[in-house]
């Protein structure tokens, strides 16, 4: 018989737990413009009543809010300039200026540049901002100081930072991995017990491969956000770690700093097959993800996006260690009913039943 026994928040510690929940947990992410199309044609005023309609076990975002000095428009804390760029089903706030593109060491960057602390952010905010989303997971705190870097310098002189200023590159990251560490302290100061998981990514693979070398992972990435990974652990928090991507061949060094939670299985790309990523490290990772929105959710049918669902739940699923999510944010080119055919599906063959011969997916 199915039931809906658990809050969302239950449903997700069930897994974190590695227990099997009364159900596969369901997470969105999804463009503005694809999320305001569904609450139009759902009928919902917010999000909460689209997670409500569609069964999805969402998750509850807490920040702190900026009291700093004045910004110039359009301009983030870190003094990057963003511009909204249509790309014809939307838009997306492109990074145009890079406040150290110009820069050429260590030394004038410490001159002419003031880095954000974490003293222009009002934390008391927070414990409202869970008000009435108790029973949600609620995620907090976290770092992906490399994607800042790339705004911070921009994308091509980032990358060459690796290479030819390894000694700004380090810099600029250690302060970045400070700011992160001390902000995500604060926040858990303020709801202690209370976040599910901090977000502690970097986008490390592109369809094909690596974006770096593993020597420059492990160089310039992996000290700094096993410094936050036990921040969290040391605060009962999960991590969360987000990498696009063929990622294969770092998921042992992402072990062994502690991830908790491997987003997003873009099976498609080389080396993630679904079957070889649960056979190696389904008894130490639980999967996020997996539903492709590059073709299936974009370009299939609903009967493919019902067979993706299934085929989630018996292979990352099998006994447990799943929540079921797209692969990214789904874009407005995405037909509405092939979204809500991967939750009508996930609702569906994500339950689990009790009986003599123990628990399991139904199928």
């Amino acid at each position: 018989m199915m039931q809906q026994g658990m809050t969302p928040r239950e449903r997700w510690l069930a897994v974190l737990n590695r227990e099997l929940p009364d159900r596969v947990p369901m997470d969105f992410w999804g463009t503005p413009e694809t999320t305001q199309a569904l609450l139009e044609f759902l009928g919902c005023t917010d999000i909460w009543e689209m997670y409500e309609a569609l069964h999805i076990d969402g998750v509850c975002v807490v920040g702190p809010e900026y009291v700093g000095p004045k910004l110039k428009s359009n301009h983030d804390v870190y003094g990057c300039g963003y511009k909204d760029v249509d790309y014809g089903t939307g838009t997306y706030q492109e990074c145009v200026y890079h406040p150290l593109a110009d820069f050429q060491s260590v030394q004038e960057i410490e001159e002419f540049y003031s880095w954000p602390t974490p003293d222009w952010l009002n934390y008391s905010v927070i414990p409202n901002q869970i008000e009435g989303k108790e029973h949600y997971p609620i995620r907090g705190g976290g770092s992906e100081p490399f994607y800042r870097y790339t705004y911070l310098r921009g994308h091509t002189q980032a990358y060459r930072d690796l290479i030819k200023n390894p000694d700004i590159a380090h810099y600029c990251l250690e302060k970045l991995f400070d700011f992160h560490y001390e902000d995500t302290k604060r926040i858990y100061g303020q709801i202690p017990g209370k976040v599910t998981f901090s977000y502690i990514s970097e986008d490390l693979g592109a369809q094909a491969g690596l974006l770096f070398s593993p020597q420059i992972i492990v160089e310039f990435f992996l000290k700094g956000m096993k410094r936050m990974v036990d921040l969290a652990h040391e605060n009962d928090v999960y991590v969360f770690c987000h990498s696009d991507g063929a990622i294969r061949e770092v998921i042992p060094d992402l072990l062994s700093i502690g991830i908790d939670i491997l987003n997003p299985i873009q099976w498609r790309c080389t080396g993630m097959d679904r079957e070889g990523l649960k056979a190696d490290f389904g008894d130490q990772l639980i999967f996020h993800g997996g539903m492709d929105n590059q073709q299936t959710l974009a370009f299939g049918s609903v009967a493919d996006v019902r067979e993706e669902v299934k085929y989630n739940i018996e292979v990352l699923g099998k006994g447990g260690g799943y929540i079921l999510a797209p692969c990214h944010n789904i874009q407005p080119i995405s037909p509405l009913e092939n979204i809500i055919a991967m939750y009508e599906a996930g609702y569906i063959h994500g339950q689990v039943e009790h009986n003599s011969m123990g628990q399991r997916y139904m199928k």
